[in-house]
């Protein structure tokens, strides 16, 4: 007879050269059941040689560090085999920031200042396959989208790219990536398409590959991007 099957915790990687902040992160998450921090790192660089080392399941990652910052840790992590995933944890909201990070392959992003519930539960959704900004961060993401030009290549690059994108999908793949698209959970999308959760997630594997993207912000920039559909 087999006893039930024990889920391990998630594994986290913190990285950031505030000592005080890491104190305090550890302190907060060390009394979460589910989440065990099994390092720090007081920089990119070593943030990076920790991450090789200890396999975590996410980093909680600054962007402002000597030496090797958080977004160049970001996009290295992000090159290597089956890359941890990463919330960028700063003090700053800037539009490069947010973007660059994004871009690097980051799958959320929260000021420093938000809740300590917040901050767990981002963990959770994150680990979870759904991306996390802060309500500030989100503001400013899809004012940048909105004020952002299109690309040298010429008008409307941008927009003729995601819809030839978008246009490999099936109608239902379609309609889970606009739910995305508009900022939906996993289980809000699979409330209103009369889906199950575990349908949507296959979902969102599969637009990750079509789409040939790292998270579910990058579907929200391409399906943006397309315009009304």
């Amino acid at each position: 007879m087999t006893g039930p099957t024990s889920v391990l915790p998630t594994s986290v990687l913190l990285v950031d050269d505030d000592p005080l902040v890491r104190s305090a992160l550890a302190l907060m998450l060390g009394g979460e059941p589910d989440i065990e921090v099994v390092g720090e790192a007081a920089d990119g660089g070593e943030g990076v040689r920790l991450a090789a080392e200890l396999r975590p399941d996410l980093v909680l990652m600054d962007i402002r560090m000597p030496r090797v910052d958080g977004l160049e840790a970001t996009r290295e992590l992000h090159r290597r085999p089956d890359p941890p995933r990463v919330i960028v944890l700063t003090t700053f909201d800037a539009d490069e920031h947010v973007v660059d990070a994004l871009a690097s392959g980051a799958t959320g992003f929260l000021l420093k200042d938000t809740p300590p519930p917040q901050i767990v539960d981002a963990i959770r959704k994150v680990v979870d396959d759904e991306p996390m900004l802060s309500p500030s961060v989100t503001r400013t993401l899809l004012r940048r989208l909105r004020d952002e030009p299109d690309d040298a290549a010429g008008p409307g690059a941008r927009r003729a790219d995601a819809e030839a994108r978008l246009g490999r999908l099936t109608d239902r793949e379609l309609e889970v990536a606009q739910a995305v698209g508009r900022g939906l959970s996993n289980a809000e999308i699979a409330a209103e398409l009369f889906l199950s959760v575990p349908t949507v997630k296959a979902h969102v594997s599969r637009l990750f590959e079509k789409l040939v993207v790292t998270n579910r912000v990058q579907i929200a920039i391409l399906v943006h991007d397309a315009g009304p559909a």
